[in-house]
């Protein structure tokens, strides 16, 4: 049978890494084939050749028994490629239908498009509205769009660049389903993913990279997590160790919080009341798009509408108060947007330590650049951040080592309150593992932390308490020991017992 895809010796060097070195695979038509790492291995280099996104130092590219070269991502999808890139490429101020329209046959008027969109998005259960404009969606509903537009093209050779990092377990079998379809038609898949249990219940060969090199290939269906992980880092992944909370006093407190939505589209938060203490993590579980970004806003006060009285931190109001004060009293946050919120992509890692970090300022304003600099190396060290040292840009980081420094930036400020939205989006296997360390010790030291996120294994693995969001209200909290994922689930469709105040447990 001819490949599909055949790789010879693709190399690509950046000034402070050789992104891929010689490397060679083959994929099948109508094969799913994972291509796994660590963040930084080479990865998504090596998809953006494929793709014509980024052109190769040395190497070979046959498609279908023919030598190619792509030199743009035009030239890719007239080929029959499509690609769902881990940071989205869509234009904000457009609306769904819109953003996809741009990437088809311009043939195409944008009722036909509109129509597609939701032709395909039923066939394959990728709720997308078309109308929509982009900056009114989650991440969630944004990634779906991706998928639906590279699906809308009849693509020969997808490639999907960590489609499962913000959706729900059920999205997850509804994509799966999606791309057992596709293959089954001899579309052939290409697909990055950290999520183990993903790729063995999915692929049928794995590509395994480290350090820009091949290192081995597999079949995932008989593996272990454990020997994947070690194909991946070399290493077995560390275990978490958790403690029993030691509570103390009551951190955050919100009650009676509403806050209408600021667009058509968006979701408006309905008496929200929760109780954090310190020692303990507090997850919120939920369906991109159901607030949980309006909510985090609100405590992080980037959106300054909340009432007087419907916040308080440690007792004191703080419903007026810009983020600045906020973190002057200890409460810190990290968004789920990485590029744009949580980094500046334009400037360096030492110059996106002072979005929130003060250490570096001197007096009368004056910054610092030694111990600027040096608090950028120490992250990049502690977090084990690959990265071309501190002065390099934000934007020419992996989705996962952006993610490490941003972490490990709030992580660091030894907050008395953290706010975290999607903690492991996107992040390999051992940095998940990592993160959630510091997690749980941040919580040991006595910080109160707030997890956002839509990864229910994450949530049962570091939370001491869960709660979920559905339609812009929040559930009661339960002990995460009492806690399955089928009540979780229960409660994501806004099905859960009324009238209890929140703070008192319930039973399961």
């Amino acid at each position: 049978m001819t490949h599909r895809l055949e790789l010879r010796g693709i190399t690509k060097q950046y000034p402070s890494v050789r992104a891929n070195d010689a490397v060679s695979l083959t994929v099948l038509p109508g094969e799913i084939h994972a291509v796994l790492g660590e963040n930084g291995a080479g990865k998504s280099t090596l998809m953006k050749i494929i793709f014509g996104a980024v052109k190769p130092d040395a190497g070979e590219m046959h498609f279908n028994g023919q030598r190619v070269s792509i030199g743009s991502p035009q030239e890719a999808r007239a080929l029959g490629i499509s690609m769902v890139f881990q940071h989205f490429s869509l234009f904000d101020t457009l609306t769904a239908a819109e953003n996809v329209w741009l990437g088809l046959d311009k043939s195409l008027s944008l009722q036909a498009v509109t129509e597609r969109i939701l032709e395909v998005s039923g066939e394959y259960g990728l709720e997308v509205d078309p109308h929509r404009p982009v900056h009114a969606l989650s991440v969630g509903e944004r990634q779906r769009v991706e998928i639906v537009r590279a699906l809308l093209t009849k693509p020969q050779l997808l490639i999907l660049d960590e489609p499962t990092s913000v959706l729900t377990p059920q999205a997850v079998e509804k994509l799966f389903v999606t791309l057992r379809q596709l293959a089954d038609k001899g579309c052939a898949i290409l697909y990055i993913s950290h999520k183990l249990d993903e790729i063995r219940a999915l692929c049928h060969r794995c590509t395994v990279l480290r350090g820009g090199k091949v290192t081995g290939e597999v079949d995932p269906r008989h593996e272990s997590n454990a020997s994947l992980s070690r194909l991946m880092i070399g290493a077995d992944t560390p275990e978490l160790h958790r403690s029993e909370p030691l509570l103390g006093d009551v951190a955050l407190s919100v009650r009676g919080l509403n806050v209408p939505k600021q667009d058509p589209f968006g979701v408006s938060l309905q008496d929200i009341a929760l109780s954090l203490q310190t020692g303990e993590i507090l997850g919120i579980a939920g369906v991109s798009g159901n607030g949980q970004q309006a909510l985090m806003a609100v405590l992080s006060g980037e959106d300054p509408r909340a009432a007087p009285g419907s916040v308080h931190l440690f007792g004191h109001d703080m419903g007026l108060e810009t983020p600045r004060e906020r973190r002057a009293r200890g409460l810190h946050s990290v968004p789920e947007e990485r590029l744009g919120r949580g980094a500046v992509p334009t400037m360096s890692l030492a110059q996106n330590t002072l979005l929130t970090r003060s250490d570096g300022i001197g007096p009368g304003g004056w910054l610092r650049m030694g111990a600027i600099e040096g608090m950028a190396a120490s992250l990049i060290e502690r977090f084990k951040v690959k990265a071309g040292g501190s002065h390099a840009l934000a934007k020419s980081l992996s989705g996962g080592n952006l993610q490490k420094f941003i972490m490990g930036r709030e992580i660091s400020a030894a907050p008395k309150v953290l706010l975290v939205s999607q903690p492991t989006w996107g992040v390999d296997v051992g940095a998940a593992a990592q993160i959630r360390g510091e997690l749980l010790k941040l919580r040991d030291a006595g910080c109160a932390v707030l997890v956002v996120s839509e990864e229910l294994d994450e949530l049962f693995e570091i939370s001491d308490r869960l709660m979920v969001m559905a339609q812009g209200r929040l559930s009661p909290s339960i002990p995460v020991a009492q806690a399955t994922t089928a009540l979780i689930g229960e409660w994501m469709s806004g099905l859960w017992p009324q009238h209890t105040p929140e703070g008192e447990h319930v039973q399961a």
